[in-house]
């Protein structure tokens, strides 16, 4: 286990703070120095700027206690989305929580594909699985002109999502609990976008994830199961020349595909997120 950082009793500015945690944070993280000065924003609810503006400014007792057991608590492996309640999203705000992913920027891919399709004045859109409503409420937030439905399985993500709804006052969002279509009838939208549980249960990465719901994370079929039934269901709940996205692992983008074009679905396409890896895939349903 990893030894706890002791508590200073000696004053500390912003500045040295932060120079301290990014060397602690290095070893568990790529993006120490970023993290370190999420840490201090939270705890002083400042913006990142006002980091830049006071480096001399210093921090009282109470700060570095605050500060101490935040970056105790992150050096165990605790997520800092978890550790804070909160995540940003497309520039939404988010509450989070364990019981849902923490919303990552390559979802925000699927967003920008979304809101880049062409789509009624007044869409109709799925989001399936929607967590947080991440990729729902950002989708509202930008088209207010549009009717989103959010659905997830889990109880508790579902009223988390319905929650973050309320807070950032969204109206042209509805978010219901039901198992992928199961409780949607014969509604039909004229898009269905989806970030699905796409990881191999053998997956080795899985160890970085033990902090977030597995059941969020893991399908089988090495991973596509979800999808694949996704795509058998989505026809049935698409309007004529309906569209249909979702987001999946970096070595999945062929196959999901294939199981796109063998549903009836045209102009088949996968993006690549900002890493640089295959991360969505989707097509249109032709009007026959």
């Amino acid at each position: 286990m990893r030894q706890k950082v002791q508590q200073l009793t000696v004053q500390q500015t912003l500045s040295q703070w932060q120079k301290q945690a990014q060397q602690q944070l290095a070893a568990i993280s790529p993006t120490a120095d970023i993290e370190a000065r999420l840490c201090l924003c939270h705890v002083l609810n400042v913006s990142n700027s006002y980091l830049y503006s006071y480096p001399e400014r210093e921090l009282n007792s109470a700060e570095l206690a605050q500060l101490t057991t935040l970056l105790n608590a992150r050096l165990l492996g605790q997520p800092l989305a978890y550790l804070f309640g909160y995540w940003h999203f497309f520039d939404l705000q988010l509450e989070v929580a364990p019981s849902t992913l923490i919303p990552r920027p390559d979802t925000e891919l699927l967003v920008e594909q979304a809101l880049a399709l062409p789509l009624p004045a007044q869409a109709t859109v799925l989001d399936l699985g929607t967590g947080t409503g991440a990729i729902a409420l950002a989708l509202a937030h930008n088209k207010p002109q549009w009717q989103l439905t959010a659905v997830d399985y889990i109880a508790e993500a579902a009223a988390l999502a319905e929650r973050n709804r309320k807070k950032l006052q969204i109206k042209n969002c509805t978010v219901v609990q039901s198992n992928w279509f199961s409780a949607l009838g014969s509604a039909k939208f004229d898009l269905i976008v989806s970030n699905p549980p796409y990881i191999d249960p053998q997956d080795p990465h899985l160890a970085s994830l033990k902090y977030e719901p597995v059941t969020a994370l893991t399908a089988e079929q090495q991973g596509l199961a979800d999808i694949s039934q996704i795509i058998r269901q989505a026809p049935q709940h698409l309007n004529a020349n309906g569209w249909l996205y979702l987001e999946h692992g970096y070595n999945q983008a062929d196959a999901v595909r294939l199981l796109l074009q063998q549903a009836g679905f045209t102009q088949v396409e996968s993006k690549r997120d900002y890493g640089n890896n295959w991360r969505i895939s989707g097509g249109c349903l032709p009007d026959d």
